[in-house]
């Protein structure tokens, strides 16, 4: 039998989807794994999805508990060879974890339309495995009793801390509804529920509390939608289903509800909604929908709820095509480098360039890097973007150097993601020194917002880059509220003041101010500085009257395949 494939979109969207689940097929007597979800890829700590199906095809039971592996590898055998429902709970560790987390894994049987069996299977997170020598967690001794009843666990349809219908029933239960509905001319809306801040409610009140507030959740939304038309899909993640028409009054009374639930000892909560007029969808990917509805009101802190629309919808779309075709881009010449040339200020010579990733697309045109940027960043695979761009400066930097020419010294820019996606600093090197080029010419550019608060680990990396030969310069100083406290805490050789800086230079005598005592600061801390943004005369002057060393903004020049290289060591502007 040979291995089934997807198309390429059907794939990039199973890919995209936030719900833990992966595609197998039985070939051969082998469980072969189809596709694997970017859920799942989170739920077991692969930030790589390439290790994630070697993992899954050459080591399934890498980092299940020993005691497990026999028990669950037979569940899957008789569910590739027997048929039936697979359901399976056991006892999982994500690389990096201090403790096992106990997995629910559910499982069914497809058909393709020629007639090819897959099995899908889905996964959800029950919690923490704590065996600490004296008593167990909850979720401890409700593992150890379901091992002691029987061996093989008896088929469960309902979330075990709320009553809730888990992922798999809901997604039954939610179809035969939109089905209903259909019949009945009525309008199917799936919603998507976040409580945000759980880790910090479980880290003041403990977890005992926490289980509290996520019953009181649950029975918020079975009072407005009925035991069998919401369900729990992950620790703090809940969905719902219900009629279109009405459905965001319906919503202002349940933030309300939530509000009071506990007690008044509750979270904000965060709603997604995605309206199925389409009756082709699905309801896995109309759950994956209204959390990227849900998503959009990351990071607020306040209950509110946004509803999935044509703009977001777009905006689904040019992810995904982004996603789908970085590979493309970076093989086939898509993504280019543009170059800003930076100048001493004393000298208005050429000292430096800035690196700079542009997309340029057969089909789309120029995609502007505040669109693509932040998309690979939040699918981490920002890495193969900024390996990518740094391997095509040093293939500039290997040419000049051969042809007898000079060799400009480049800033490139990483991302966190970048720390967390492989081993960056390393691959920056052997880069590099396989170049032939002196790393003194590689600058290596941090902006505020990637420290985040890991400073300890951040000064670790840093300090790293120094003992290699690498110029570290923190970018777009003052973007942020803690620049201070980042300045105090690591050690950078330069600072890059936001272009807001050089923006409010003549609107603001308090901003002049500001800035000049900040470059003051700097000199004293032994600091070099440099500010972007710089498009006049007035506030090149400026600038370079308070002491700042190094310049950059279009009144040098904009960003060009070339930028600065032709002006190289000449004075400009």
């Amino acid at each position: 039998m040979e291995r089934y494939r997807f198309e390429e979109s059907a794939l990039c969207l199973m890919e995209a989807s936030c719900i833990p689940f992966a595609v197998y097929q039985f070939v051969d007597r082998r469980v072969v794994t189809l596709a694997l979800s970017r859920g799942f890829c989170d739920l077991f700590g692969f930030d790589d999805r390439d290790e994630a199906y070697f993992v899954m095809d050459n080591d399934m039971y890498r980092d299940t508990h020993p005691d497990d592996v026999s028990r669950i590898a037979n569940a899957a055998v008789r569910f590739a060879t027997e048929g039936g429902r697979y359901e399976v709970v056991y006892r999982s560790k994500a690389p990096g974890a201090s403790e096992f987390s106990v997995v629910h894994s559910f499982g069914e049987h497809v058909y393709t339309p020629d007639g090819v069996r897959l099995a899908v299977v889905w996964y959800t997170d029950e919690g923490v495995y704590e065996r600490d020598g004296s008593a167990e967690s909850p979720i401890t001794s409700t593992f150890n009793r379901l091992l002691r009843e029987a061996s093989q666990l008896r088929e469960g349809q309902y979330d075990s801390l709320t009553g809730l219908p888990n992922m798999t029933y809901f997604f039954e239960l939610a179809e035969a509804r939109h089905q209903s509905y259909a019949d009945e001319g009525r309008t199917l809306a799936v919603l998507f529920f976040d409580l945000d801040g759980m880790k910090a409610f479980n880290h003041k009140y403990g977890f005992a509390a926490g289980d509290e507030l996520l019953r009181a959740v649950a029975k918020v939304l079975v009072g407005f939608f009925g035991n069998e038309s919401c369900g729990r899909i992950g620790q703090d993640h809940f969905v719902a289903c219900a009629d279109a028409r009405g459905i965001e009054a319906r919503l202002e009374e349940l933030l309300v509800a939530c509000k009071e639930a506990n007690g008044g000892r509750s979270l904000p909560v965060r709603v997604g909604v995605y309206v199925c007029e389409d009756e082709g969808i699905s309801p896995s990917v109309a759950c994956d929908r209204a959390k990227m509805a849900c998503d959009l009101n990351r990071g607020t802190y306040v209950s509110t709820y946004s509803v999935f629309d044509e703009a977001l919808r777009e905006l689904v779309l040019r992810r995904t095509y982004i996603l789908q075709n970085l590979d493309h881009a970076i093989e086939r010449g898509w993504i280019q480098v543009f170059y800003q040339p930076i100048v001493r200020s004393a000298t208005r010579r050429v000292c430096d360039r800035e690196a700079l990733a542009r997309w340029v697309d057969p089909e789309r045109g120029t995609i502007s890097p505040a669109e693509f940027i932040p998309i690979l960043e939040d699918a981490r695979l920002i890495h193969k973007l900024d390996l990518h761009v740094l391997d095509l400066v040093l293939e500039q930097m290997v040419a000049r150097k051969a042809a007898g020419e000079e060799v400009v010294p480049v800033s490139v820019n990483l991302s966190r993601a970048d720390f967390d996606a492989c081993d960056i600093i390393g691959e920056i090197c052997r880069r590099v020194d396989e170049a032939g080029i002196d790393r003194a010419l590689v600058n290596i550019e941090i902006t505020e917002s990637v420290v985040g608060s890991d400073y300890v680990y951040m000064q670790q990396q840093i300090d790293h880059l120094h003992e290699l030969g690498f110029s570290v310069w923190m970018d777009d100083f003052g973007s942020g509220y803690s620049s201070l406290d980042v300045l105090q805490r690591l050690d950078f050789d330069l600072i890059k003041f936001d272009m807001h800086f050089s923006r409010e230079l003549s609107n603001s005598r308090k901003s002049r101010v500001i800035l000049m005592e900040l470059m003051r600061m700097a000199e004293s801390l032994g600091i070099e500085t440099l500010a972007e943004g710089v498009e006049t005369r007035e506030q090149t002057d400026f600038l370079r009257g308070i002491g700042c060393g190094r310049l950059q903004g279009y009144f040098f020049g904009k960003p060009a395949p070339d930028g600065g290289l032709d002006l190289a060591g000449e004075s400009i502007a």
